[in-house]
């Protein structure tokens, strides 16, 4: 296979493991929502258009600090506190990842977060699960999409979340997450949540090894049990490079690799919260090479000014990946997806392989 062009890589089927549904709305919408419920809209320094708002947003999380990062999503949560509102958002979440070439997709987000407006954890999911059956509908069955149901880690609802996800289980909810600042708020806090999950045989990720480090990622995974790894970036801090180019995985990386635990890779999100330095110097190339189970996702596409499109062209940039690299990263990403095996292999074989045959 060859370097591919842009044009192609925005053809090229796409996996995303890694999406916030309120990281991803489109900024006109915001705006329309906003003006709805009369909630302030941050000064923009000038006329408040969806390109200035989407201006502010980006430079807002280029700060280099997770904690700064997070603050954005006052305004998008603010905004998705009632059943029209969060289906509106789901439906284009659904709409926007269909015309970047998304056919699979796990998106998450907190239902607790939605809820000040009087709705339930229930209707939450319920509202958000119309609003991605409307998108796969009008798509004509071109996506599939699955719910990932996450509880804040700094919070203490994270059992209530998790029975949620296993009630809503066989409706279009593919499992559990926890998410928030990692330092000072350990996963194996959740620990209860997490070993109910496993006796449901439930899959489920944690957001791990982006805030912090190597320590992050082992309770996740040998405290918790995580299925996968959200960012997971430092387990570079257990692979030592040589002088001589040689390199040398410690015992959590060899595990890590060797186990094929999936890494839900952000590349520009973790430039935006200090996690790398620059697309070429992020962990994701060595990692690559080394054959690590390593996934190319989002994040937040409206706080990163991305999408899946935008993420493979930087790297095809970076490191000269050819059509193949992208093709092994997106099989990668499904074989790791909380989809049945039958249902993954059906994309994999009748989607992902015949699609990037005709690039």
């Amino acid at each position: 296979m060859t370097t591919p062009t842009l044009d192609q890589v925005r053809r090229a089927p796409k996996v995303l493991l890694h999406d916030h549904l309120d990281g991803g709305l489109r900024p006109q919408t915001i705006i329309d929502l906003s003006a709805e419920i009369g909630h302030a809209l941050p000064s923009v320094g000038g006329d408040l258009t969806a390109e200035s708002l989407g201006t502010w947003f980006r430079e807002a999380c280029d700060s280099g600090s997770l904690e700064r990062y997070l603050e954005t999503f006052d305004h998008t949560v603010a905004v998705m506190q009632t059943a029209d509102a969060i289906t509106r958002v789901a439906r284009e979440c659904v709409e926007d990842l269909v015309a970047d070439g998304v056919v699979y997709a796990e998106v998450r987000y907190a239902p607790e977060q939605h809820v000040s407006q009087g709705l339930s954890l229930d209707e939450v999911v319920a509202a958000v699960q119309a609003g991605f059956d409307e998108g796969v509908a009008a798509s004509g069955g071109r996506i599939v999409v699955r719910q990932l149901l996450t509880a804040m880690r700094h919070q203490a609802r994270s059992m209530e979340i998790a029975e949620l996800a296993i009630a809503w289980r066989d409706r279009g909810v593919a499992g559990f997450d926890i998410a928030g600042a990692e330092a000072g708020y350990p996963p194996t806090r959740h620990l209860d949540a997490f070993e109910y999950l496993q006796r449901e045989n439930a899959h489920f990720t944690i957001h791990a090894g982006e805030g912090f480090g190597l320590p992050s990622i082992w309770q996740a995974i040998q405290w918790c049990g995580a299925d996968r790894l959200g960012h997971g970036v430092r387990i570079i801090d257990d692979v030592t490079v040589g002088a001589d180019g040689s390199v040398e995985l410690g015992p959590l990386a060899s595990y890590v690799r060797d186990k094929r635990i999936p890494l839900e890779m952000c590349p520009t999100s973790n430039l935006q919260t200090g996690a790398a330095t620059s697309i070429a110097e992020h962990p994701i190339g060595l990692l690559t090479k080394l054959r690590f189970r390593v996934t190319v996702n989002t994040d937040n596409r409206l706080m990163s000014q991305t999408s899946m499109t935008n993420e493979m062209w930087r790297l095809v940039e970076a490191f000269g990946y050819q059509t193949s690299d992208l093709q092994w990263f997106t099989i990668n990403a499904m074989k790791s997806a909380f989809l049945p095996f039958d249902e993954r292999l059906a994309i994999i074989n009748d989607r992902i392989k015949p699609e990037y045959a005709a690039l």
